[in-house]
């Protein structure tokens, strides 16, 4: 802490953001002064705990002002505070605002009881059952998302609400051109201000590309361990809508907006498990005919197995199952291949490669990290632990008779509730609070949306209460 208050005082930094990522893997924050920094960091900073009780709309789900606050838990009764604790080493300058120092906190109640409900505690949980097994989680990231023009910003009175309107925008370029350098050089100006900023964060950036669709962009991540990744993919996502937007852009992390033209956007986990002992690749096969060893391949039987109740976690939203379609890069049923992206699971790597992985296609850019990772820690490992057989590879992705992947985000809620593994893994209050206010979320959906039609078309709903949020 002595070192972290010597940093604050040398870079003259006179404000701190103490922040936590709430349920949706959204950044809350207080900015406490410098001056008060080393009380903050002592005492932790308080916060309504009703935050964690809200949808995506800023609703609050759970009855907190009666007892028990709906839960049967006295702590959270009358939206009482609960406490930002700062973990230090993930203190950041952050680029783009005057002065200001960023502090990623765990949560706690006043008397310093864990707070259920806390994410990053969730995926910690998971990796430390991880290393009671004897691995390490390794994950890269790979991550599409929107960068638009502002052409209004809609800040009129009559345009707030819960959600507000979203902004409205132009595209930077047309598409589609996967990879065309001219087009590239159209997001350039836009990518350069994000590209300066992830390296002053000190994030491991690793590649810029031009994606499929207009105005769309895709980054890669270098490999870090569990916590660490997740931790990155939290920041690269405030750092990208932050700064953009003090520059007249508009950075949205919406699987599928509402906009003529534009394609949907997932996020690929690239995942393999090492050995504390020595941390070498436990997916490296020592075959010559096998994709991968044999933990390699019982951990993808665990992520199949499992993959329908997962698919709540790694893609929370009601938008993001617009994007299982055929023939669409995107996985429709629940299989997996051999450097195939047509499969919800892709198979990389092979004998004598450290980098072998599993890459899962399934998610959306919005996902809360921390369970993302979690959910698949624990139904990797279970497949781990009952020595699951693998099935064989899918070479026909679209043309397979498959399990399909959930169609909804109320039928991915249902096949999580009834979830055993998961149950056990992330504990059943915790998949219950969070099944719930998915669940808030499906209901305002069913009662507010007026289009009618191809139930695969995207919502003027669902752009609403998105695309300016994620």
């Amino acid at each position: 802490m002595k070192e972290l208050l010597k940093e604050i005082r040398s870079k003259g930094i006179e404000t701190v953001r103490f922040s936590f990522a709430d349920q949706h893997g959204i950044l809350r924050s207080k900015s406490i002064t410098a001056a008060e920094v080393p009380a903050a960091l002592k005492s932790g900073v308080g916060f309504p705990s009703s935050l964690l009780f809200k949808d995506t709309s800023n609703k609050t789900v759970f009855p907190v002002f009666t007892p028990g606050a709906g839960l049967g838990m006295p702590e959270f009764e009358g939206a009482a505070d609960a406490v930002m604790v700062a973990d230090p080493a993930s203190f950041r300058v952050l680029p783009w605002a005057h002065k200001t120092g960023w502090l990623l906190c765990d949560l706690r109640f006043p008397n310093g009881k864990r707070v259920p409900f806390d994410t990053r505690a969730i995926l910690k949980d998971a990796l430390a059952k991880l290393a009671g097994a004897g691995y390490g989680l390794l994950a890269g990231l790979e991550v599409e998302f929107h960068i638009f023009r502002i052409a209004d910003l809609r800040l009129r009175p009559e345009d707030a609400g819960q959600p507000g309107s979203p902004p409205a925008v132009e595209l930077l370029n047309t598409g589609y051109q996967l990879l065309s350098e001219a087009r590239f050089d159209q997001l350039e100006p836009a990518l350069e201000i994000l590209r300066a900023n992830l390296a002053a964060l000190g994030l491991p950036l690793r590649s810029f590309e031009c994606e499929f669709g207009p105005s769309q962009a895709e980054i890669t991540l270098s490999a870090q361990e569990g916590l660490a990744a997740a931790d990155t993919m939290l920041l690269f996502r405030s750092a990208a809508k932050q700064a953009l937007r003090r520059h007249g852009y508009h950075a949205t992390f919406m699987c599928r907006p509402k906009l003529p033209n534009v394609m949907s956007s997932g996020w690929h986990l690239h995942q393999s498990l090492f050995a504390l002992s020595n941390k070498k690749n436990s997916f490296t096969p020592k075959e010559n005919s096998q994709p991968l060893s044999p933990t390699g391949k019982q951990y993808l039987s665990g992520l199949l197995e499992h993959a329908r109740a997962a698919c709540a976690f790694a893609t929370p939203t009601i938008n993001g199952y617009k994007r299982y379609r055929p023939y669409s890069l995107a996985p429709e049923r629940v299989i997996w291949g051999r450097d195939s992206r047509g499969a919800m699971l892709r198979v990389l790597g092979g004998p004598g490669d450290p980098a072998t992985r599993i890459e899962n296609r399934i998610g959306e850019p919005g996902a809360n990290p921390y369970l993302y990772f979690a959910s698949q820690i624990h139904a990797g490992m279970d497949g781990v632990h009952r020595k699951l057989a693998l099935c064989e590879p899918e070479r026909r992705p679209y043309e397979s008779t498959a399990q399909l992947l959930p169609r909804s985000l109320d039928e991915a809620v249902k096949q999580l509730r009834t979830s055993k593994v998961l149950r056990d893994g992330m504990g059943s209050a915790f998949v219950d609070y969070y099944c719930r206010i998915k669940e808030a979320e499906v209901e305002r959906f069913k009662q507010g949306n007026k289009d009618v039609g191809d139930e695969r078309e995207v919502s003027e709903w669902e752009h609403r209460e998105y695309f300016d949020l994620l």
